[in-house]
């Protein structure tokens, strides 16, 4: 079951006016063999937190089956942070209208 809408790989925007909007979306992986490459399989159970630039909460969503997730946000400076068991990383992102952000989290 998706939950966000994104697809792994290639995250389909299709029917998102990238005129209009502001988009951050990703994926979360488990490290593969400990080479630090994010090829590991997806983390499925966790959350996709939206903080501002003042690190204030503004929106969270479960990863999906795929482990991804995805946010229409302001343009502007925002942290991405994961919440997965045994595991929490925070990502700096930065919005801007005509271009998704597109991130692959390893943890």
């Amino acid at each position: 079951m998706k939950t966000c809408g994104a697809t792994l790989a290639g995250a389909d925007l299709s029917g998102i006016d990238l005129n209009k909007q502001s988009v951050i979306q990703g994926v979360v992986l488990a490290e593969g063999s400990g080479d630090g490459v994010p090829n590991g399989t997806p983390i499925t159970t966790g959350y996709a937190r939206l903080l501002d630039k003042d690190g204030e909460f503004t929106a969270e969503v479960p990863l999906n089956g795929q482990g991804q997730f995805r946010f229409f946000a302001a343009p502007g400076k925002w942290t991405v942070r994961i919440l997965a068991p045994g595991a929490t990383t925070d990502r700096e992102v930065l919005a801007v209208v005509g271009t998704a952000v597109d991130l692959t989290i390893p943890l």
